[in-house]
């Protein structure tokens, strides 16, 4: 029976009092936690309540779905509250949090359809009862997780308020708590270092503390400021390792004389988990707190040539020099920074040779050498406390050469056990370590070994399972990754603070748990980590890269990708371990990080190409069947050798498992191959379609909205915009009712570009911008889409004439997107730049040189379209040269090649072909101008249709019908005036300021003549400047004379 309908409105409107107070919790836990998918809860929580005020039907239900959503709302708080990792949650918690958001989503959708007419909501029974039947489901799958029991009664209901204003309280506290600097170590390790965070081990500008013990290095400190006071210096601290080189380094930053020079512009850059030198610069980027990007160099210098003086540390700079591979690229970088006159640099690095490409300032810096004797005691007594004799002091410091990190950590064993112990202990490990084979020089090596064994290690044994683990692990971790990943270490927290009090471990500016690098590289070789304790840690990673990819795109994507850029290397050792060792999940891990890879503008990760190379070896279908799909992914990274080989392998690999979304995924991947690369419509088409009717089977919102997204750009190739559009309109929707920030921006951009082909230029950009704002939203600013979204602007802005404005943009994509990372957007910028330049009337050499260079990328990966548009802008340089026989020859082979194929290049090619301009006279094109009318009239292409008629004018005034090519003029330049298409307006200007001084009317021809000049400067074309005042000049003679 139903509920008396005064109980019901009670119930609805104290539950939507109850959620609202709840809301507002929410609301502050997401702006301070960065959980993600909190924001999401947040924002749809809050429309929800919205929603409810105005309901007119099935209110019983809406208020179950709301009582019940309520509970886990004040569950998902709970969870925060309680978690010991001040509010930041494992992947495991977030995969369901994520879930109940899905679930919040689809109950906003079905309460709000309530408001409808009857009528509507009848079209709309099949979907509400989905919608519902869904919604339940996942409020039980949530309740389950959460462990909550369904209480439905009144008197629950009564008791909502007390503790609701309880619960906003703690949440209060909890968030004063994390704000206080005095709270502890693990209240300092909140989710703060993610927020905004993209890069691995970043920092941002947070400098490194001023060493409280420093002695030994005064005359090379002393040196070093003189050479500070001289000039702006570039300075090698070089030695071995563990000689104070980042202590020393340090002492200089923090120096009063180099504080007062640069202020707050002094940046320290650990390089050491760089590999290549990209990853050198987006580190340096990172502490700028620059965008991400693929290639940074670019940005780095422009950042840094800012008039302001600036002081850059890189720190352990030899792990990313010393690879023969990346010697090169590193040096060059270090030559553009010392390029820079108030950029001063100093690099810390083992050995005793400076990179070459830097004029070091002279007198060199010699290498450290071990410290006096004197040094030596001062940092041993200010560790340990003057309370022992000289001769044991000596005694202990004679074991380490004077090496200040043997130093650091022998005091540090002496103050806990004393000198006569740890020497007892240092010949009973010495011996136990040669006969071992251990090279007795290595004093360094003896003082890490004296430590793992001392009794403060001994007395947490796990304390060395976990130095193992840093051992691979050069992003170190927070302590909610050691809390959360569940390793296989008994109390971490306090091995923790065993290897920070043995000096074996310490925290970065983050708060992350390290290991310097000559005790990284020691404990890697004599006690690497086990598999068994390697395995929870590559577990743990492998539940966020599944939750990344499962939510790809969405608003809570940005902060997992900044977990998973956090720990960018560390993942990728752990991934190293787990192939190994044979684990199948680190096959999907690796496809899965090679994906974040290229769409975070880092390139293919070395580790895929080593899975691909394995396949003939694996024997599960479906594994096999991930790794082609990941390939053809990566078309534009990998040139497939023999892809119809792969495509029958991957189709057999199907039949023996049921996993639709995967083939999908495959199928879009293979329509986009087909349309990219081998500009093959019709069968990137069949698999398109072919995913879109698999997606609609299974209800994927998401591969839905991936196969209309593909849909519409085969559309947009052909021409069809009107039906392009309704594909990337369908896309949006589906993209926005899931969430999928990244595929809504996508879909903007085809109707973006489709706006573009039609000459709505403003709507153009309009949808660019909105597109742009979504990707950076989700945190995949930087990438190739990203990429996309800026060239299609440039693209408006060429159109228009605009050149320099486009230049600009496509030189910042180029600058972005480097070789080694994204060769695909590297190679069409300067393609694009190359094209500009010759509207602009620039065939220099450089130009010819960008064109081979772009042609040479795409005929790399294999791209036959890229290599078409090559010998289209080809044309123009031929037709410059003079030889209108091979321009006309490489037109007309591009049209034939496009049609069909790429409406935008036949186009092109029709417009070049029809304008006389190009060929000297009218006898040149004598049916072309109206065959591009037909075509551009077809396609509706509306800057096409006035250019014909505009040429058409051509014909009519060179036959000497004036009249009609005023008219045709007129109609063009009006199309022109609308579009703002400034070179197209001045030519028609010109044309008709011609006309009028063939009549006579002077005035009339000045006037247009004035208006044409200002155009073709805004469009930059000297030549026809120059064309207009020889005219004037000559109009001043002639008057002159007069």
């Amino acid at each position: 029976m139903a509920p008396h309908p005064n109980v019901a409105r009670a119930r609805l409107a104290h539950i939507t009092t109850c959620v609202a107070t709840t809301s507002a919790t929410l609301e502050i836990l997401s702006k301070t936690l960065n959980t993600p998918f909190l924001q999401v809860i947040s924002n749809t929580t809050q429309v929800l309540l919205q929603s409810v005020q105005t309901l007119k039907r099935n209110k019983t239900e809406c208020t179950e779905l709301m009582e019940r959503a309520y509970d886990l709302l004040n569950a998902i708080i709970v969870v925060h509250l309680e978690s010991d990792t001040c509010g930041e949650l494992p992947p495991s918690d977030l995969a369901h949090i994520a879930k109940f958001a899905e679930t919040l989503q689809n109950i906003y959708t079905f309460v709000q359809a309530q408001q409808g007419s009857k009528v509507k909501l009848l079209l709309r029974q099949s979907e509400m009862s989905i919608l519902l039947k869904e919604s339940k489901a996942g409020i039980e799958q949530a309740f389950e997780f959460f462990r909550i029991q369904s209480v439905k009664s009144l008197n629950y209901l009564n008791d909502m308020e007390e503790s609701l204003a309880k619960r906003h309280q703690e949440v209060l506290a909890m968030i004063d708590a994390l704000a206080d600097p005095t709270s502890s170590d693990g209240a300092s390790s909140i989710s703060r270092p993610y927020a905004g965070s993209y890069t691995s081990s970043n920092s941002f500008s947070i400098l490194p503390s001023e060493p409280k013990i420093f002695h030994g290095r005064e005359s090379e400190l002393t040196e070093i400021i003189r050479l500070f006071q001289r000039a702006t210096p570039r300075i090698a601290i070089l030695g071995a390792g563990g000689m104070g080189k980042t202590c020393l380094a340090r002492c200089v930053l923090h120096h009063p004389e180099v504080c007062a020079r640069y202020s707050q512009h002094r940046y320290f850059v650990a390089c050491d988990s760089a590999t290549t030198s990209l990853e050198l610069v987006a580190l340096i980027a990172s502490h700028l707190g620059l965008r991400p990007g693929k290639d940074l160099t670019q940005p780095v210098i422009s950042y840094f040539s800012d008039p302001a003086p600036s002081f850059l540390i890189l720190d352990n700079l030899e792990s990313v020099w010393e690879p023969a591979e990346s010697r090169r690229q590193v040096e060059e970088l270090l030559s553009h920074l010392t390029n820079i006159n108030h950029l001063a640099l100093i690099v810390t690095m083992r050995g005793a040779e400076r990179p070459e490409k830097v004029m070091w300032t002279r007198p060199f810096l010699p290498p450290l050498q071990p410290l006096a004797q004197r040094a030596a005691r001062e940092i041993f007594l200010a560790i340990t406390d003057d309370i022992y004799a000289l001769e044991d002091v000596d005694s202990v410091l004679s074991l380490t050469d004077n090496m200040p990190l043997a130093i650091h950590l022998l005091a540090h064993l002496v103050d806990s056990e004393g000198c006569s112990r740890v020497l007892s202990r240092w010949q009973e490990e010495k011996t136990s370590l040669v006969s071992d084979g251990y090279d007795k020089r290595d004093n360094l090596g003896l003082s890490i070994s004296l430590s793992l064994s001392s009794p403060r290690m001994k007395a947490r044994p796990d304390s060395q399972h976990l130095l193992s683990l840093l051992s691979i692990l050069p992003d170190g971790l927070s302590d909610a990754e050691l809390q959360q990943s569940k390793l296989l270490v008994n109390n971490v927290l306090g091995c923790k603070t065993a290897l920070l009090r043995t000096a074996l471990g310490y925290l970065d500016e983050q708060k992350r748990l390290k290991v310097l690098v000559p005790i990284r590289e020691y404990v890697h070789r004599f006690q690497p980590p086990t598999h068994d304790h390697v395995r929870p840690l590559l577990k743990y990673f492998t539940e966020l890269l599944n939750l990344r990819i499962q939510y790809s795109g969405h608003l809570a994507s940005s902060q997992i990708v900044a977990r998973i850029s956090s720990n960018y290397f560390n993942i990728q050792n752990m991934l190293l371990e787990g192939l190994q060792h044979d684990d199948p999940d680190s096959i999907y891990s690796i496809c899965n990080l090679n994906r974040f890879s290229l769409v975070c503008s880092r390139g293919t990760i070395p580790l895929f190409s080593q899975v691909y190379e394995s396949l003939p070896n694996l024997s599960s279908h479906h594994v096999q069947a991930y790794i082609i799909a990941e390939w053809f992914n990566s078309f534009q990274h990998y040139r497939i050798p023999d892809p119809e080989r792969l495509v029958v392998e991957a189709l057999d690999h199907f039949k023996y498992f049921d996993d639709p979304d995967l083939q999908c995924r495959f199928y879009n991947s293979l329509g986009y191959y087909y349309l990219e690369q081998k500009v093959d419509l019709a069968e990137a088409r069949k698999y398109c379609e072919a995913a879109l009717s698999l997606a609609r089977s299974t209800s994927n919102r998401t591969a839905q909205s991936n196969s209309l997204h593909r849909l519409a750009w085969i559309m947009w190739h052909i021409g069809d915009y009107s039906t392009a559009q309704g594909y990337a309109f369908e896309s949006q929707i589906l993209a926005r009712i899931s969430g999928d920030l990244f595929r809504e921006g996508q879909a903007l951009h085809i109707e973006a570009v489709c706006l573009t082909e039609m000459g709505h230029y403003a709507r153009s950009i309009s949808r660019c911008i909105r597109a742009k704002n979504l990707i950076t939203s989700c945190g995949m600013s930087g990438g190739a889409t990203d990429h996309a979204v800026t060239s299609s602007k440039a693209e408006v802005h060429k159109l228009k004439s605009e050149y320099m404005e486009a230049r600009n943009i496509h030189n910042q994509i180029l600058q972005g997107a480097s070789m080694e990372h994204d060769k695909y957007s590297h190679a069409y910028a300067l393609f694009n730049i190359a094209d500009i330049d010759i509207a602009m009337g620039n065939f220099g050499d450089d130009v010819r040189e960008s064109l081979a260079r772009a042609e040479s990328i795409f005929k790399a990966v294999g791209d036959e379209g890229a290599v078409q548009w090559c010998e289209v802008v080809r044309a123009d340089i031929k037709s410059n040269d003079g030889d209108l026989t091979a321009a006309r020859t490489l037109l007309e082979s591009s049209l034939r090649f496009s049609l069909g194929k790429n409406a935008e290049m036949s186009l092109h090619c029709l417009g070049k072909l029809a304008n006389s301009a190009t060929w000297g006279s009218i006898k040149g094109t004598p049916h072309w101008p109206a065959v591009f009318l037909a075509r551009s009239s077809k396609l509706k292409q509306r800057l096409g249709i006035h250019r014909a008629l505009q040429f058409i004018g051509d014909i009519f005034w060179a036959h000497g019908d004036l009249d009609t090519a005023v008219s045709l003029f007129t109609v063009a330049l009006d199309g022109f005036t609308a579009m703002d298409v400034h070179r197209s307006k001045g030519e028609c200007m010109y044309r008709l300021g011609n006309i009028c001084e063939q009549d006579g009317d002077l005035l009339k021809a000045l006037e247009f003549w004035g208006t044409a000049r200002t155009l073709f400067e805004r469009s930059c074309q000297p030549k026809d400047v120059e064309n207009i005042d020889r005219k004037l000049r000559g109009f001043e003679e002639d008057i002159h004379l007069t």
